[in-house]
């Protein structure tokens, strides 16, 4: 009898330690990823303005994908990388600053999507993507900066971009 105490006893404390351990794993709350996810774009933009390379790509997941202004701009994270050297070589790659930021969960709470508006030097842009959570952090899977264009000049701005985007329309159009 006492030693199917000490067995039942036993069992219970290793039920107990791996009910606390898979609760210690589970993802945090919405509130606290969001908060999360907030300081992670911030420390992309901040390191890309002071051209902490390699802290702004560690953003990054390493599968992840940067979709860049120009049509032509989609990389993985290597190759954005390479593009992206240069201009921290030069000690300042880019200096972005979130205006209005929203964030969005799936229901495993492990998948999230943001988007914000940001003040650039191309003045308001919006940065949108996908963060996934790895290993017990944030990282970013997709990423995509787009101008914004303010409705009363789109007219203008589609003629200006037209005969250099519609050799592009043919060539993706085949």
């Amino acid at each position: 009898m006492k030693q199917t105490h000490l067995y039942f006893k036993r069992v219970v404390i290793l039920v107990g330690l791996l009910w606390f351990t898979q609760c210690k794993t589970e993802a945090p709350d919405q509130k606290t990823s969001a908060t999360q996810i907030g300081a992670l774009l911030d420390t992309l933009n901040r390191t890309a303005a002071r051209a902490d390379y390699q802290n702004y790509f560690n953003c990054y997941a390493e599968d992840a994908v940067f979709m860049g202004t120009d049509a032509t701009e989609r990389w993985n994270k290597k190759e954005f990388m390479v593009w992206a050297k240069p201009y921290f070589d030069r000690g300042k790659a880019w200096d972005f600053t979130s205006l209005d930021r929203r964030i969005y969960f799936d229901e495993s709470s492990q998948l999230a999507w943001f988007d914000e508006l940001l003040k650039t030097q191309m003045k308001v842009c919006r940065g949108s993507g996908i963060v996934v959570r790895e290993n017990q952090e944030w990282k970013i899977k997709q990423y995509v900066l787009s101008m914004t264009i303010p409705n009363s000049i789109s007219d203008t701005v589609i003629h200006a971009k037209g005969s250099l985007e519609d050799s592009l329309i043919q060539s993706l159009s085949r």
